[in-house]
């Protein structure tokens, strides 16, 4: 289990899979509509696509000639919120420390 646990956050660990599963939050989009809205190249998103799909985080289906990706859990959107509190909550940490320097 631990080790699953740390291959899933190693696949989480890169900007750009973070923003494809942003955007997969929206609802299952191709790889062309991911680099319209991410403004990299395909060969990039299809490259973090496949780390994520390795980890079973992303999938991909057939559609014609696309193919169109969705996640596999949409549980994975708790964990992004999460760590998005975590992340405003040590910013808020922070700015108090700050506050209570420059009031001394």
């Amino acid at each position: 289990m631990r080790q699953y646990k740390a291959e899933f956050f190693q696949a989480l660990a890169n900007p750009h899979r973070i923003h494809i599963l942003e955007l997969l939050r929206e609802g299952p989009q191709t790889v062309s509509e991911l680099q319209t809205k991410m403004g990299i190249e395909a060969p990039n998103i299809s490259q973090q696509l496949g780390i994520l799909r390795k980890q079973h985080i992303v999938y991909g289906r057939k559609n014609g000639t696309s193919v169109i990706y969705d996640v596999t859990d949409r549980l994975v959107f708790e964990i992004l919120d999460v760590s998005r509190k975590m992340f405003q909550n040590h910013v808020a940490e922070l700015q108090s420390a700050v506050l209570n320097d420059t009031s001394d």
